[in-house]
């Protein structure tokens, strides 16, 4: 079952991925999957709180922890995109990118656990 449920919130993330990754955007800089990765800091964030304050079950936790934010944030995406950038030589925006990101996310948990405190 545990299976299952894992596929069925990987199944739901990634198409909410998908979603965002539609949104008309051209530039060098990866703000989509910046985003997308932003969000799911503080969706996490949110679903581990909850958690930890027994406000969500077993199943659910999994369903949405380990399902749905595994299939809906990108790092693979964000270290291949950041090592594009640095690939073709756009050293600042690599920089940017992976500081930014590091510190979204983790300012984005902390947001996340913030909103069920």
């Amino acid at each position: 079952m545990n299976f299952v449920l894992v596929g069925l919130g990987g199944a739901i993330g990634s198409v909410l991925r998908y979603a965002i990754s539609l949104i008309p955007y051209k530039n060098t800089f990866p703000l989509l999957t910046l985003v997308t990765n932003i969000l799911g800091a503080v969706i996490i964030g949110v679903i581990a709180a909850a958690a930890a304050k027994s406000r969500l079950n077993d199943d659910l936790t999994l369903l949405l922890k380990t399902g749905l934010c595994g299939g809906f944030t990108t790092f693979s995406t964000f270290s291949l995109e950041a090592y594009t950038l640095m690939q073709n030589g756009h050293y600042a925006y690599m920089t940017l990118y992976i500081l930014l990101s590091l510190v979204g996310c983790i300012i984005g948990v902390r947001l996340g656990m913030s909103l069920i405190a």
